[in-house]
């Protein structure tokens, strides 16, 4: 059975985070020894990481996509890389339709030597930030504006996959949605080298919705960030659907929810993900919102990526 994310990530008011305390210190002690006694692999390619602290739901995948097209563009051989789990083929059908290089293995180490041999002079990894058998060369830590670090503890406390302090090891910090000096500041405490990029999703189809009463179904990480978006649009958002991240969409309760949509004359729209997950079926009356990343300053960030290369 998939879990959806405990509402207790998100504060410090709930004594559950507290009772766990005992299993996330366990996690840490585990971190620390993987971190001293993992053997760091270099290779002869740019090694770039989009990666977060945050579980899930933060636009490690859209910025990737970004950063290869641009690095593309300027001349640079990128491959993606993602390592493989199951139930994730959605996000690798996302990024072929909007990448062409994509090396999908599970083993990280293995699809570089891969990409390498594919004579590739970059790889970009989504997510591995985690993955400390790699050296990296340029380290990018996603955040999300509603979300940021939820309550800071790490799991099952929280939401963080390792300690806030593990900041220290970006280079840059990609916040998707509003400038916030608080965090910032925070950020800085443990790596005042670390520079601030903003970017946010740009919705492309609006006009298709516009006069719909719309049923907004979501199965991804941060489900409120799609339904928040398709109300900031202006969107007639009347009913919100949730399902774990990654769902496996079944025709049977596909069904049910296109039977309850018509009722009640709404549209379903759900993100892109989560339709080409549904896709195979062929429902005509399923719609997506088509997203486009906009980043701030971008000229300013591809140059201090580009650094690498100097």
């Amino acid at each position: 059975m998939k879990l959806t994310k405990p509402k207790f990530w998100k504060t410090k008011k709930s004594v559950i985070p507290f009772l766990l305390l005992p299993l996330t210190f366990l996690i840490l002690i585990i971190i620390w020894f993987k971190k001293k006694l993992t053997k760091i692999n270099i290779f002869k390619t740019k090694v770039i990481c989009i990666g977060n602290i945050f579980m899930g739901g933060t636009g490690k995948t859209p910025l990737s996509i970004f950063i290869a097209n641009e690095l593309l563009k300027s001349g640079k051989r990128p491959s993606i890389i993602r390592k493989f789990y199951k139930n994730h083929e959605d996000e690798y059908h996302l990024i072929k339709k909007n990448y062409p290089n994509l090396i999908v293995g599970k083993n990280r180490i293995v699809a570089i030597h891969e990409a390498i041999e594919k004579n590739f002079d970059t790889v970009v990894l989504d997510d591995g930030f985690q993955d400390y058998k790699i050296k990296k060369d340029f380290n990018i830590l996603c955040f999300n504006d509603r979300q940021l670090i939820g309550n800071g503890f790490v799991m099952p406390s929280g939401p963080l996959r390792e300690s806030f302090s593990s900041i220290k090891n970006a280079d840059m910090v990609v916040i998707n949605g509003n400038k916030n000096e608080k965090f910032e500041n925070k950020v800085k405490k443990f790596n005042e080298k670390v520079s601030f990029y903003y970017s946010y999703y740009k919705l492309m189809n609006t006009e298709k919705f516009k006069d719909k009463n719309i049923m907004a179904v979501a199965g991804i990480g941060n489900p409120e960030n799609f339904f928040t978006l398709l109300k900031e649009n202006d969107l007639n958002v009347k009913e919100e659907v949730i399902y774990p991240d990654h769902h496996q969409f079944k025709k049977s309760e596909l069904d049910i929810l296109i039977k309850r949509a018509k009722n009640k004359n709404y549209q379903i729209v759900m993100t892109e993900k989560d339709y080409l997950r549904t896709k195979k079926f062929n429902y005509k009356s399923i719609d997506y919102s088509k997203i486009e990343l906009v980043i701030d300053n971008k000229k300013n960030l591809m140059n201090s990526i580009n650094k690498i290369y100097d």
